[in-house]
């Protein structure tokens, strides 16, 4: 599998979380706050990746 196909999916799967972040910070602020720590984990991971 090309990498650029898991920096896609990576990036992706970022999207998906941003907006699970945006949708749950007036509800349930720390299941946002988990979920923005996993978008910077998925984005980390993307970028050390494509490195």
């Amino acid at each position: 599998m090309p990498k650029e196909y898991v920096v896609i999916g990576l990036l992706a799967l970022a999207g998906f979380l941003i907006g699970g972040v945006y949708s749950t910070w007036k509800t349930a602020r720390g299941l946002s706050i988990a979920l923005a720590v996993l978008v910077v984990v998925a984005v980390g991971g993307a970028i050390a990746w494509l490195v």
